[in-house]
């Protein structure tokens, strides 16, 4: 994994859904959707290892394929299996119990367009104990962050950013480009994200199931 600078270091956890149910509404077949599901979580994972101040990347995930193929430093099953937050919770006390002068940050899975570099910038902006990056429809939650100590409290059900606003998350949305808060759920969320430039197995998935693809409505 990448080379921690001195200073703050974080441990990513990163929670996937089993392939078979990851994005419905994308509209493509599911052979299409499970794949660019599995492409997302391997183009975020890479960004975030290649980010100087990650010292670790953890996958939360129950698909034995996304386990296998997703880079990361450790793969913890979702024990709990309550729903999101509950995944979260469980992968952010994992990753202290491993890694624990290290601060967690969670990512959603879906961020092709996400880079080492915007990954930086708004871990960099972080000056309070806890931080939560609004996605692009400004409700849902795509980056939450807690220095070494602080409690994540992940707050994922219903309109999660204000909810982590109102838990004290400093907002960090301002810090974030446009790849950080792009997330995947519709062809249209998609089309933007190529737009914005996706990671390489992202773009290798599309091309793969372009038919597919071009029956939803991308290509």
């Amino acid at each position: 994994m990448s080379v921690v600078e001195p200073g703050m270091s974080w441990t990513v956890v990163l929670p996937v859904k089993e392939l078979a149910v990851a994005k419905s509404r994308l509209g493509a077949g599911p052979e299409a959707r499970a794949a660019l599901a599995l492409a997302m979580a391997r183009d975020v994972a890479a960004a975030a290892a290649g980010c100087p101040s990650v010292a670790a990347v953890l996958v939360v995930t129950d698909d034995p394929l996304v386990a296998d193929k997703v880079p990361a430093d450790r793969v913890e099953p979702d024990v709990p299996r309550a729903g999101l937050s509950a995944a979260v919770a469980h992968g952010a006390s994992a990753a202290v119990s491993r890694w624990h002068h290290s601060g967690v940050v969670v990512l959603a899975a879906d961020l092709p367009a996400l880079t080492s570099a915007s990954l930086s910038a708004v871990l960099a902006a972080l000056d309070a104990d806890r931080g939560v990056v609004a996605d692009s429809a400004g409700t849902g939650t795509v980056l939450l962050a807690a220095r070494p100590g602080t409690p994540l409290a992940p707050s994922y059900e219903g309109a999660s950013f204000a909810a982590h606003r109102a838990g004290g998350a400093v907002d960090l949305t301002a810090s974030a480009s446009a790849g950080v808060r792009r997330d995947v759920d519709t062809v249209a969320d998609l089309s933007d994200a190529l737009v914005l430039g996706v990671g390489p197995a992202t773009w290798a998935s599309v091309r793969e199931h372009r038919a597919s693809w071009r029956e939803a409505g991308l290509l």
